[in-house]
């Protein structure tokens, strides 16, 4: 007990003298524990567009095991799955990439010319989420693109013929909503730990007219309000034991804060739920309006949460096999967690050139992005809080850095984009640290394990993250 409390007084000196005499030559790093944001929940991914190509069962297998196991895997928390829009089903589909036709559990029975469910169906997505729980997937989402093509006013789920308009009649919203909660229901009901629906995916999108490269659903800010407020209404009635969530913005950005300020002035919504789901994409490295998106949700509605639940580079310009593209991940995740104030990270598709791996002539390729991820889904868990890093860094330093605290250990995930080594000190007292590294030669290695140690290189074009260990 002695030396916890001379380590804490030495620890305040040490961040002391670090705030007043460090200069920019001193790379110098460290955390301020008491200096407290968010409280960390989930990572996790999705499974389109991948999961329904995967026949071979071995192949599955591994693909589970890398993504969900805790000691060989990422150890990812939550499954995505996606509720399709049954256009393997639709006879005028206009999807032309057939591995986005998705095969629905609502489906038209010839003999009656009534739609029926059956849960036998999407074979391989449903075998693939049952092996990412048998391997550690805690929380299921179930999320839509869109509503199935037999409700939509098009005839599609790829969009309406006109881009900019809602392709879901508003008389069609009680069938839709009976249905993804009959869905979701059946899941409940084969033990399958479904924490939340999601109905809506980025509802600013134009979706439909000449492009339909997927399926989805434009709605404006209103009509997704409305839409959702029945979600919870009837939600509400049926005692649904998993959560609304929603309404998956497309971007973070001021041209569509329209759809965050709607949410929340619902009085239905706002005392339904407790989180807001958006995606990180086209935000990428613009510092200036991720921190102002942070700002506005912390203090436009504090004691609401920011869920960034679909990311991946877009449009993708880098080498996937190379640490630049790990760097460029790392340094979302970063941001996200920093400036937005995340308290999940989801990733959008895991098996796919935009994902963390691909399979390619039946070989599973593992891409650096899956390394950068690891970096953090192996080591900040769930309860765990983001705390301040102190650093001697300039505001233009190549080195960026988040740090996380839980019950007897702290998380320091560090990020050198340089073209060259930096030699940093790290300052606290801690009894001993466990040290991984991805660079253009290392994969999310232990490099060192032992007792504490101030002085360490980031090699160029890296990411380290240190574990640090506390007297209890």
């Amino acid at each position: 007990m002695i030396v916890k409390y001379l380590c804490i007084i030495f620890a305040a000196l040490q961040a002391f003298t670090f705030s007043v005499f460090t200069n920019d030559k001193t790379q110098t790093v460290g955390v301020n524990q008491y200096e407290k944001y968010q409280t960390f929940e989930t990572f996790g991914t999705s499974s389109c567009w991948w999961s329904q190509t995967i026949e071979d069962e071995e192949t599955a297998d591994e693909i589970a095991r890398l993504l969900y196991d805790d000691k060989t895997g990422l150890g990812l928390d939550v499954y995505r799955y996606n509720i399709g829009g049954g256009e393997a089903d639709n006879p005028d589909c206009r999807i032309w990439d057939r591995t986005r036709r998705t095969e629905s559990f609502y489906v038209l029975n010839s003999e009656t010319g009534e739609y029926e469910y059956d849960f036998t169906r999407d074979a391989n997505a449903r075998r693939m989420l049952d092996k990412a729980i048998e391997y550690g997937a805690q929380e299921v989402i179930l999320f839509c693109n869109s509503p199935h093509f037999s409700m939509t006013a098009s005839g599609h789920a790829s969009g309406g013929l006109e881009p900019y308009a809602s392709n879901l009649p508003k008389e069609n919203y009680d069938e839709f909503v009976d249905y993804v909660l009959t869905i979701a229901d059946w899941f409940v009901a084969e033990g399958y730990p479904v924490t939340a629906v999601s109905p809506i995916n980025e509802p600013q999108w134009s979706w439909g007219g000449e492009w339909v490269g997927q399926e989805g659903c434009h709605y404006s800010a209103d009509e997704a309000v409305e839409l959702l407020e029945l979600f919870a209404v009837t939600m509400r009635e049926r005692k649904s034991p998993y959560k609304l969530s929603g309404p998956e913005n497309g971007e973070l950005s001021p041209a569509y804060y329209e759809y965050i300020d709607k949410f929340f002035a619902s009085d239905i919504l706002n005392e339904f739920c407790d989180t807001y789901a958006g995606h990180s994409y086209w935000l990428d490295n613009k510092l200036d309006l991720k921190t102002i998106a942070g700002d506005k949700f912390r203090n436009d509605y504090p004691g609401k949460k920011l869920e960034m639940s679909e990311w991946c580079e877009l449009p993708m310009t880098i080498d996937s096999t190379t640490i630049d593209s790990g760097l460029y991940m790392a340094n979302i995740i970063i941001q996200d967690l920093n400036l937005l104030g995340a308290v999940s990270w989801q990733s959008w598709t895991a098996v796919n050139g935009d994902g963390v791996m691909e399979l390619k002539d039946g070989e599973l390729v593992i891409y650096n992005r899956y390394y950068a991820y690891k970096h953090f889904t192996q080591f900040i868990k769930e309860g765990m809080a983001r705390i301040e890093v102190m650093d001697s860094f300039e505001g233009s330093s190549q080195i960026a850095s988040t740090a996380f605290k839980g019950d007897g250990e702290t998380v320091l995930i560090l990020v050198n984009n340089a073209e060259e080594a930096k030699n940093i000190k790290l300052f606290g007292c801690y009894k001993s640290m466990d040290v991984f590294r991805t660079d253009a030669v290392t994969n999310c290695e232990e490099i060192y394990s032992g007792r504490f140690t101030r002085g360490m290189d980031l090699p160029a074009k890296s990411i380290t993250t240190i574990v640090l260990h506390d007297y209890i």
